[in-house]
């Protein structure tokens, strides 16, 4: 019953339901709690056994082709994000792991970052950083010498609206924020992206398609699964090659 109220009118702001992916996560949230009572003595069974989750549709992964990437980009120099989506196409991190890396985790002289935190935002709880989900999420990423001297420049123009403001720019301060160093909300993001997509008519690109995007042209370019399973911080190639099949076929002709 639960989950098929939530797949009809689940969303917090009544426009409809979750999506079967998202009610799936909640099943496995309830499960492992059920399963956590069971074992302790507290439930003598875990009824979320015998419920049958709703299976996602899979939908075809929407990618950019690399005409569009430049098409992309040139147009998001007009917006305050232009470097965010750069770094966000050419290293494949998640939004959460742009918005919480600091300059402390960029190395512009071995031209690497490293992926060591996350950055939330929780309703009433406001923002909060943790660390990566898992083991292989904490992880070192290469940068392309383009992205390198885009940094370059974003950190000076960082430096220069600090001392605008009367203090100086400092290792743990964030990569992506406000001129005084506050946090991007993480929706605004999303919704900055969705507005310049639509305005390009790529409405059917989010936000998390440009680490799509990413691995997918790196596959293309001949580049070893493993090489860019490392770099999305999968748990294995495994996952790689399951979710980026669809361009396997491409590499073998």
């Amino acid at each position: 019953a639960y989950y098929g109220r939530m797949l009809e009118s689940g969303r917090r702001d009544g426009k409809g339901g979750l999506s079967a992916q998202t009610v799936k996560h909640h099943h496995r949230v309830l499960y492992e709690a059920l399963k956590h009572a069971v074992k302790h003595g507290v439930l003598i069974r875990n009824v979320a056994e015998a419920v049958d989750p709703p299976r996602p549709d899979g939908k075809e992964m929407a990618t950019l082709e690399p005409d569009e990437v430049h098409t992309l980009l040139n147009a998001a120099r007009e917006t305050p994000y232009y470097t965010l989506f750069y770094t966000a196409i050419y290293t494949g991190l998640r939004r959460s792991e742009l918005l919480g890396l600091r300059w402390r985790d960029v190395d512009l002289d071995l031209v690497t970052l490293s992926v060591v935190q996350t950055l939330h935002h929780v309703p009433k709880k406001g923002y909060i950083f943790r660390e990566p989900k898992t083991k292989s999420s904490r992880r070192l990423v290469d940068l392309s010498l383009s992205l390198a001297t885009l940094l370059r420049e974003h950190r000076a123009n960082q430096e220069l609206e600090r001392k605008l403001l009367g203090r100086l720019l400092m290792p743990d301060d964030l990569v992506f924020c406000y001129p005084d160093g506050t946090p991007l909300p993480p929706n605004s993001i999303t919704k900055a992206f969705h507005k310049l997509a639509q305005s390009l008519g790529l409405s059917t690109i989010r936000l998390h398609d440009l680490r799509h995007t990413h691995a997918t042209l790196m596959l293309r370019q001949g580049v070893h699964p493993k090489v860019v399973s490392e770099r999305l911080g999968h748990s294995s190639v495994a996952t790689t090659l399951d979710i980026y099949s669809h361009v396997l076929p491409g590499i073998q002709a």
